[in-house]
C-alpha cells in the first residue's frame, strides 16, 4: 500500500500535474495540501475519472485539504482539528481507508514570527499533540500525513543560517514536532534514509530547486500500529522539475500486508465536529 502526501499549492491551477502525478505513480492514499479552491470548486469529477475517490475540506483563496483513495470512497471520520470551535481555516481531515486511519493537515506557517500567526501555529500544534496522543492510545493503525511547515533538524534544510528566524525553524516549532516523536511516533522518511540528506520543498527563488536548496517539511509520521509495516519510503523528485510546479514535491511510503482491521476502525472512532464557514484567511 502506497500513501503519499503533496502540497499541491493550487489543485485547479495544477490539475493537470496532479493527474500526471496519479496515472504514473498510482498511489493508494493521496493526502493534498493547500488546495485554494471553495468547496464547490475542489475537481472531484476529473479525480474520479482518474480513478480515485475523494473526501476534502476546501476554503476559498487558502488552505484546504484532502483525501484520495484509488479504487475506492474514503469514509470520513471528522473535518477540523478539535480543541478551538472558533478555528475555520480548512486545514485537516480525517478518514478511513482500507482500515487505516488516514489523517491529512496542513499545519499553519507562522510567518511572521514572533506575532500573532506564529502563535496560532503553536496553539494548533499544541491541539495536534492532544488529537495525536487520541489516536496514538486508539489502537488503531494510524498515519498523520501532510504538510508540517516544521523543519525537525537542521539535518533538514540545505543551510540553516538565512533561516534562522523563520518560523519553520524555530525552537518552539521544533520541541512541539519532538513532542510527536516522543509520544512513539516514527518519522518515516527519517527513519528510511538515515542521515542521508532528503527534502520535500524547494522555494521558488533564488534558484532552490536548481541548487537543491531544499528543506524537509512534508512528513509522514506512524504510529505503533501500523510502524511495523513500513517497508519504503521517497520524494517524487521528477514533480517538482515539471513545468509551472508546486514548491513541494510528493513524498511518499509503502506499506506492507497488514490485518484487516476496517470494523474496529468504525466503531472505535469518534466523529469531530464540523466547523462553521471557513474564513478566508490563511496565516
Amino acid at each position: 500500500m502506497k500513501i503519499a502526501t503533496f502540497n499541491i499549492n493550487g489543485v485547479n491551477t495544477r490539475l493537470d500535474a496532479l493527474l500526471a502525478w496519479l496515472r504514473k505513480e498510482q498511489p493508494d492514499v493521496a493526502c493534498l495540501q493547500e488546495l485554494k479552491a471553495p468547496q464547490d470548486a475542489f475537481p472531484a469529477q476529473a479525480i474520479a475519472d482518474a480513478g480515485y475517490g475523494a473526501i476534502w475540506h476546501g476554503q476559498k483563496s487558502w488552505n484546504g485539504v484532502a483525501i484520495l483513495a484509488r479504487d475506492a470512497e474514503p469514509g470520513e471520520i471528522g473535518r477540523g482539528l478539535p480543541g478551538d470551535p472558533e478555528d475555520s481555516q480548512s486545514r485537516y481531515i480525517e478518514a478511513a481507508v482500507d482500515g487505516i486511519v488516514v489523517v491529512c493537515l496542513y499545519l499553519p506557517n507562522g510567518n511572521p514570527q514572533p506575532g500573532p500567526k506564529f502563535d496560532y501555529k503553536l496553539a494548533w500544534m499544541d491541539r495536534l499533540l492532544v488529537r495525536a496522543q487520541q489516536w496514538y492510545d486508539s489502537g488503531q493503525p494510524v498515519v498523520i500525513a501532510g504538510d508540517y511547515n516544521v523543519v525537525p533538524t537542521d539535518e533538514d534544510i540545505y543551510d540553516p543560517k538565512s533561516w534562522r528566524k523563520d518560523a519553520l525553524l524555530q525552537p518552539e516549532s521544533r520541541e512541539r514536532y519532538e513532542r510527536l516523536l516522543a509520544m512513539g511516533w516514527l518519522d518515516c522518511l527519517r527513519h528510511v534514509f538515515g542521515e542521508e540528506r532528503v527534502y520535500t520543498f524547494w522555494d521558488y527563488f533564488r534558484q532552490h530547486w536548481e541548487r537543491n536548496a531544499g528543506l524537509r517539511i512534508d512528513h509522514l509520521l506512524l504510529n505503533a500500529e501500523l510502524a511495523p509495516r513500513l517497508r519504503a519510503a521517497g520524494v517524487d523528485r521528477w514533480v517538482r522539475g515539471q513545468p509551472k510546479p508546486s514548491d513541494h514535491a510528493p513524498t511518499w511510503i509503502e506499506l506492507g500486508p497488514g490485518k484487516a482491521v476496517k470494523k474496529r476502525v468504525k466503531k472505535a472512532v469518534k466523529t469531530v465536529k464540523k466547523p462553521g464557514k471557513p474564513s478566508t484567511k490563511t496565516t
